[in-house]
């Protein structure tokens, strides 16, 4: 259909419901639609569920701690019942995820989809054309230990968008990062997901945060409460 979001990939969210065993309420029949290209962005307190929503759209949501329910979609195909590794989508957490028994390298080479580039010269191509694109030409042969901050989180990014997801989710990525690294490397991403049409969903407690991903905002106020603002 002609303009529907949906048939293009965006990120559907239709009626999500989390709450915890002990009978508290975090999410509360969540309507949300996120366009390709578009950073939606979902803030509150502490413990208020923004981080569990991430997971049960990822699907690795705690399920003896947590009782979820309500579709995620990713254009017209539904997910929720999919295994995490089948829904093909990508989170970025605070602390880079980066193997440290690995290179720069052979982190990024981690996430390349296997059997897509069959020759072990396209594929180490494919991450060096990677990382000139980041700003980290040569940093191949480099020990994640020796990486900044900034380039730890670049890495990561990379890694992640190599695996070619079809959505993007944002575990407060830029949380640790100095006010002015964190402009940085918040413009980084945030350019990244546009580029190549990702849908993404973050998490912040930091309302700029909110105000440079440009897209809607949803407020996780209290158990059971629900504010949608933006």
């Amino acid at each position: 259909m002609s303009g529907d979001p949906a048939a293009a990939g965006a990120l559907v969210l239709a009626g999500v419901s989390i709450a915890s065993r002990d009978g508290r309420n975090l999410v509360d029949r969540l309507d949300l639609t996120v366009p390709p290209g578009m950073v939606a962005t979902v803030m509150g307190p502490s413990g208020i569920g923004k981080s569990t929503l991430l997971a049960y759209v990822a699907g690795f949501i705690d399920r003896r701690a947590f009782a979820a329910e309500g579709q995620v979609m990713i254009g017209h195909e539904r997910i929720d019942a999919q295994p995490a590794e089948a829904r093909h989508v990508g989170i970025l957490f605070q602390d880079p995820v980066l193997f440290p028994h690995l290179s720069v390298a052979g982190n990024l080479l981690f996430g390349l989809p296997r059997g897509r580039w069959r020759s072990r010269a396209e594929r180490r191509g494919k991450v060096s054309e990677a990382l000139e694109q980041a700003g980290l030409a040569g940093f191949e042969d480099r020990d994640p230990a020796t990486l900044s901050g900034g380039q730890k989180a670049r890495v990561s990014l990379l890694r992640t968008l190599l695996a070619e997801p079809r959505a993007l989710l944002l575990d407060e990525p830029f949380g640790k990062l100095d006010a002015a690294l964190r402009a940085d490397i918040r413009a980084f991403v945030f350019a990244h997901a546009r580029e190549r049409g990702l849908p993404a969903l973050l998490v912040t407690h930091d309302a700029e945060d909110a105000e440079a991903a440009g897209g809607p905002v949803v407020a996780l106020a209290g158990p059971g409460v629900r504010l949608p603002s933006g």
